[in-house]
């Protein structure tokens, strides 16, 4: 993909991200990346822009991390493209063999995300994707599992990032891709 081509892939699939005030809570601008997901030009632009954006790591990652549920949505077919295996990090009661948790902060609120125990392999070099980095928290969280399971994240990578909640710094030393800002 050329820069120019990749210019206009981002204003396409920017244009049709929507901002919804006051949701899921009143304060919070919330990005619906819904309408890039029911268009399959602008899904197959994301899908590019992603695979783009971690080009480097071709070959040598063992597994992809999906946040959920919209990190799911982007991480499989990554992993689909990059030949690696997925791995869910899913919500409390969401999967049903023995798990690992970790709780974290929300920019609206507290979470936990649950792996299975058996995910990972010692060593296993891992790429963490979600749709959104905020704060940090949930890709933080993310990065402690695949840690206390044995593996390395080499990086991680966002549709969306939003600058001024800082989730980068808190990231750091992580390698942070993210296609947009807001």
């Amino acid at each position: 993909m050329s820069e120019a081509e990749r210019a206009a892939a981002l204003r396409d699939v920017a244009s049709l991200i929507r901002a919804v005030p006051d949701f899921p809570s009143p304060g919070i601008l919330f990005r619906d990346i819904t309408p890039v997901l029911r268009e399959p030009a602008a899904m197959a632009a994301a899908l590019r822009l992603h695979l783009d954006a971690v080009a480097d790591l071709a070959g040598s990652i063992d597994r992809i991390v999906g946040v959920e549920s919209r990190g799911f949505l982007f991480g499989m077919p990554i992993a689909h493209a990059l030949g690696v295996g997925f791995v869910p990090a899913r919500k409390p009661g969401k999967l049903p063999a023995a798990t690992v948790t970790q709780a974290y902060a929300l920019e609206y609120g507290e979470g936990t995300l649950h792996m299975h125990a058996d995910a990972l392999e010692a060593g296993d070099r891992v790429l963490l994707v979600d749709d959104l980095l905020a704060t940090g928290g949930t890709a933080g969280a993310a990065a402690r599992l695949v840690q206390r399971l044995g593996g390395e994240v080499v990086a991680s990578l966002f549709l969306i990032e939003l600058p001024f909640l800082k989730g980068r710094e808190r990231l750091a030393p992580l390698r942070v891709e993210a296609l947009l800002s807001f």
